[in-house]
C-alpha cells in the first residue's frame, strides 16, 4: 500500500505534469498557485507518494462571510456582526491517476485538521467552499457540508463539527 504524504506546495513538486481533468484546476496548479502562495493570497498544499509527483491539491485562504448568507442554525449563536471570519477551501483536486483512492476525502480532512489548529492563532467560523459542478457538489455533500440557502454550490462546514469531530486544538 502506497504511504501518501500531505505538504506544504514547494520547488520540487512537479506540477507541469498534474492533470485532473479539468482544465481551469490543472492550470491553476502549474501556473498560478505558486504566485498565489509567495503573494500571500492562498496556502497550498500537496499529496504525494514520492515528494515530487502530486495526486492532488488543495488551497486555503482567509476570508470573510455575511451573516445573512449563512443558515439560520449557524447564525443563532453567532455575533451579529455584517461579517464574520471564514476560511476558503479554494481549490481541491486529486489527479486523474489517482483517483479512487480516497484522497480526495484525505486532502478534506487534512485542511479541515490544518484550519483547526490555526484557530488559536486566526479565528474562523466554518470553512466555505464553491462546488465548482455537481460532481463537486455531490462531494461536500457527502462530507456533510451545508448549501448556502441562495447559493446552493456554496457551502460551509461549521468549525464547531470540525473541532467535535477532530477533537478541540491542543493547548
Amino acid at each position: 500500500m502506497t504511504e501518501f504524504k500531505v505538504e506544504p506546495l514547494g520547488p520540487r513538486h512537479n506540477r507541469n505534469a498534474f492533470s485532473c481533468g479539468v482544465p481551469a484546476l490543472d492550470r491553476y496548479l502549474q501556473k498560478q498557485a505558486r504566485q498565489d502562495v509567495s503573494k500571500g493570497v492562498a496556502a497550498a498544499f500537496v499529496i504525494t507518494a514520492d515528494g515530487a509527483t502530486i495526486a492532488g491539491f488543495y488551497t486555503l485562504s482567509s476570508s470573510l462571510i455575511n451573516l445573512r448568507d449563512l443558515p439560520d442554525d449557524f447564525v443563532r449563536t453567532l455575533p451579529r456582526y455584517p461579517d464574520v471570519p471564514a476560511t476558503l477551501l479554494g481549490r481541491l483536486a486529486v489527479a486523474s491517476g489517482f483517483r479512487g483512492q480516497g484522497l480526495g476525502e484525505s486532502l478534506l480532512i487534512d485542511a479541515m485538521r490544518r484550519v483547526l489548529r490555526t484557530t488559536r492563532d486566526v479565528a474562523t467560523t466554518a470553512i466555505v467552499v464553491d462546488a465548482k459542478d455537481d460532481s463537486a457538489l455531490q462531494f461536500y455533500l457527502r462530507h456533510d457540508f451545508v448549501p448556502l440557502p441562495d447559493q446552493q454550490s456554496r457551502l460551509v462546514f461549521r468549525l464547531k463539527k470540525i473541532a467535535k469531530r477532530f477533537g478541540a486544538p491542543s493547548e
